[in-house]
């Protein structure tokens, strides 16, 4: 097995905490079995508290067990292929029992498969609409798989949605869930970064455009403000050269010169990450150090360092000495689609791109360096970092 996914998803020694969620989910599970209808196991957690480790116990527990007929689905492409490369070691697992929630929703509404229990990872990343240019033609994936299965066991964090085509709130899952039983698992303890409360706070702060403030220094968590990209794609080579897995990554807007769209600030320039056919995921690929990462290569892995640069769509009002979110220079349009059945504030823009943005900080375990496009929020962030000191 892959050293470093299984550094992430399979932890020898699980905390009191999550052995005392996988028990009551088990307990959960062998009462949905013998029910008359499907129910659903809910995992709810923020970035970082273990939701996949505790989802992966589980998946191993049912999944090689030939008494049960088992799926696990996920939609995000490069957690897909983390998946199946963590199957091949596992001894009884079967590689294609893993899919993307459409391909198993296709393939068993045409051969009439049921099952006893389907897993599904990040499932805020299902479709909760017709998604016809992506091969899916039914109303809500949730849904089709509660159809499918006498039990799903969901994994949902709500501030990683960040695209209306994959909305969801708890209105809308509990609305689809409709009278089936269901039970919520609550998951509040950190475990990804080595980060303090009060840190986390500070990135969660920062991104709800509330005051700005130096970050706090209150544990072995490494914080450090660049005043240019180029010198943070410096430091982060250094860290991946020590530690390995340290990258760039950045949000969306940066504007198109001489036809590249690169990720161009100060002396940096590097392309955006580039899908790759292979089974080998982003963060992994040693090439990956000279491209810039995003939500859709990075979400649901962690980094040891992360370099995140904070592009043109967030900027700074002094007046309120806050970071500000501005939709229209955000760049990828698929945020903005919109939908029949619901309408999208400006507000609920704005949080979509936030959630991005708090994402993608949030996944060094051991770091974060920042910088800003904006002159004014790299400025006033380069303020408050040089107080500290």
């Amino acid at each position: 097995m892959n050293k470093i996914l299984k550094a992430q998803f399979f932890v020898d020694d699980l905390s009191d905490d999550q052995k005392t969620v996988i028990t009551n989910i088990n307990n959960y599970i062998k009462q949905g079995l013998t029910g008359d209808t499907s129910s659903v196991a809910i995992i709810q957690g923020a970035a970082g508290t273990g939701k996949s480790v505790v989802l992966m116990e589980l998946v191993r527990q049912y999944m090689t067990d030939s008494r049960y007929k088992t799926s696990l689905v996920v939609n995000h492409p490069e957690l897909y292929k983390a998946y199946q490369d963590l199957a091949e070691s596992i001894p009884n697992m079967k590689v294609n029992s893993i899919r993307r929630p459409t391909s198993l929703i296709n393939y068993a509404q045409k051969n009439h498969k049921k099952y006893d229990i389907i897993f599904v990872d990040e499932a805020h990343l299902l479709y909760s609409k017709s998604e016809p240019y992506a091969h899916y033609r039914g109303q809500n994936q949730l849904t089709d798989l509660m159809n499918l299965a006498k039990v799903v066991v969901v994994v949902y964090d709500f501030d990683q949605v960040f695209q209306s085509k994959m909305y969801w709130d708890k209105n809308l899952l509990f609305k689809t869930i409709g009278s089936h039983p269901y039970k919520m698992f609550d998951m509040n303890f950190q475990y990804r970064m080595v980060a303090s409360d009060e840190q986390v706070a500070w990135m969660d702060d920062l991104t709800a455009e509330k005051p700005l403030k130096a970050f706090p220094e209150n544990s072995d968590f490494k914080f450090k403000m660049f005043d240019t990209a180029g010198e943070l794609f410096e430091n982060i080579k250094k860290r991946n050269k020590e530690v390995g897995m340290s990258r760039v990554v950045a949000t969306s807007g940066f504007p198109r010169i001489d036809g590249r769209h690169n990720v161009e600030m100060d002396t940096f320039n590097l392309p955006w990450d580039e899908w790759d056919p292979q089974r080998t995921h982003w963060a992994k690929r040693e090439g990956s150090i000279t491209q810039v990462g995003t939500i859709y290569t990075l979400q649901g892995f962690d980094l040891n360092y992360v370099g995140m640069i904070i592009g043109p769509s967030f900027g700074y009002d002094k007046a309120t000495d806050t970071m500000t979110i501005i939709p229209e220079k955000y760049s990828h349009k698929e945020i903005f689609k919109k939908r029949k059945d619901m309408k999208f504030t400006q507000d609920e823009y704005k949080t979509f791109i936030a959630n991005v943005l708090n994402v993608l900080m949030k996944r060094g375990k051991y770091g974060l360096y920042l910088t800003a496009y904006d002159d004014a929020l790299r400025q006033r962030l380069m303020e408050l970092a040089t107080e500290k000191e």
